[in-house]
């Protein structure tokens, strides 16, 4: 802040003064880099990587200087005056300035962080093994954090042992285990102040969202399962005519050069429509630019991968940058879509996640959406449950600040690209001896 307030002062001597721009800029830059922060996680030292929270710091910052300059620029409009375009480039300077600053604080904090806390010894119990080294794979990237010490099966263990190898970590991941040992489990680990992490089920997600009501002296949790209300959804359907009419008008030119390139490249159709299912199971056709050779399914159908020999070349690049998506805004437009909501999915796919997740059609209770929570936090790799798990989060937790959040954050991820990190199908390099070790083996 104090290196945008004195340098932008330096070309506008009202900032100096007690002035009514002053007073406006001294509450409005505060203010959006708080809320840009608080949008984009913050400066969690100790809790993300350095590279993530330099990243989303940086967004946060951009976006407040911009909204700050435009501000600044409205409140001295004067067409004698020629300093646009010199403004511009300070406020460009201070923005390197600005992430130069945000990069030094950001690894320095988590230097020092992580200089006196070292990583917490953890215990991962589990109860199937089934997607196991994927998890413990995600753990592992996570070194500074996190340090696996003992994997265990957790029917496996007798009752003193369990409770013994417990007190001997700072931390226990809990894995696909039942509902009584999770009970178990998370009861003696509150007793002795041990962190527990779980992954979710479905109750865990309901419970979560449940609202407290009070009757007479007895405090219950009401649970309700039936997507937005109808003032959420009217809010909502607004939203979504503005936001995707705009997008339309504003992103025209892009999507005109963009079929321009489509057609250039090898004269096939410009757009790509398919069959996808949006709320109470309604099948729609999707609109999206054309990534693939014409007809790529037609004699190998499968589902797209990174480095599908399909895609064509100016297809690789709109897959990357999300352009391809721009003309799903007349989907929205239409009501088919919302700007937020659940990945689109095929019929026949969404079928065969019904059929494994019978839980997959709860997220059919919203309109799918071009962007989302599973979009957004999920990777190339993430497994259907675990976008299904952020899919439900989204319809429990909604509201039009949820909603106004994850379209801002949609603008991290245009500019990262998906990857395949982690192990896929078995346990990261030097974790197998890690079964089972007895527990006085990490009392240190």
């Amino acid at each position: 802040f104090l290196l945008f307030y004195i340098l932008f002062a330096l070309t506008e001597p009202e900032l100096l003064r007690f002035s009514r721009t002053a007073a406006i800029t001294l509450i409005c830059f505060p203010v959006l880099c708080v809320l840009m922060l608080k949008i984009y996680g913050g400066f969690p030292i100790g809790i993300k990587k350095t590279k993530e929270i330099v990243y989303s710091a940086s967004i946060a910052t951009f976006l407040a200087d911009a909204v700050t300059y435009l501000e600044l620029a409205i409140m001295r409009i004067n067409f004698q005056n020629r300093s646009y375009v010199q403004d511009f480039f300070t406020l460009i300077g201070i923005f390197l300035l600005q992430v130069i600053a945000i990069n030094l604080f950001g690894y320095l904090g988590n230097y020092l962080y992580f200089k006196v806390n070292p990583p917490a010894k953890c215990l991962v119990l589990f109860g199937s093994k089934e997607g196991l080294p994927q998890f413990v794979g995600k753990i592992s990237r996570y070194k500074k954090q996190y340090r696996v010490c003992q994997i265990c099966d957790i029917a496996s263990l007798p009752e003193d042992e369990l409770r013994k190898t417990i007190r001997a970590h700072n931390a226990v991941f809990l894995y696909s285990i039942g509902e009584s040992d999770k009970v178990k489990v998370l009861e003696y680990c509150y007793k002795h102040n041990r962190t527990t992490y779980l992954t979710p089920e479905l109750s865990d997600i309901i419970t979560r969202h449940s609202r407290h009501v009070i009757i007479d002296d007895v405090t219950v949790l009401e649970s309700r399962i039936s997507g937005l209300t109808f003032e959420q959804r009217v809010l909502k359907r607004a939203m979504d005519i503005a936001i995707s009419g705009i997008g339309l008008l504003c992103a025209s030119p892009i999507m005109l050069i963009e079929a321009l390139a489509i057609k250039l490249e090898d004269h096939g159709p410009v757009f790509f429509r398919q069959p996808r299912v949006t709320k109470d199971g309604k099948v729609f056709e999707v609109l999206k630019f054309r990534t693939m050779i014409v007809d790529a399914d037609k004699n190998n159908k499968r589902l797209a991968s990174q480095n599908d020999d399909r895609i064509t070349k100016v297809g690789r690049f709109l897959r990357k940058t999300r352009m391809d998506e721009l003309p799903q805004f007349i989907n929205i437009l239409k009501g088919d879509m919302s700007i937020v909501g659940p990945r689109p999915e095929q019929v026949e796919i969404t079928e065969k996640y019904v059929e494994v997740l019978p839980e997959f059609q709860y997220r059919l209770k919203v309109k799918a959406g071009l962007t989302g929570l599973a979009q957004i936090q999920g990777k190339y790799n993430t497994t259907p449950r675990d976008k299904l798990i952020f899919d439900l989060i989204y319809i429990e937790q909604y509201s039009l600040f949820v909603d106004i959040k994850l379209i801002l954050q949609t603008v991290k991820v245009l500019f990262k690209s998906d990857s395949t990190e982690g192990v896929v199908g078995e346990f990261p390099e030097g974790f197998d001896h890690l079964f089972d070790q007895p527990a006085a083996d990490h009392q240190n």
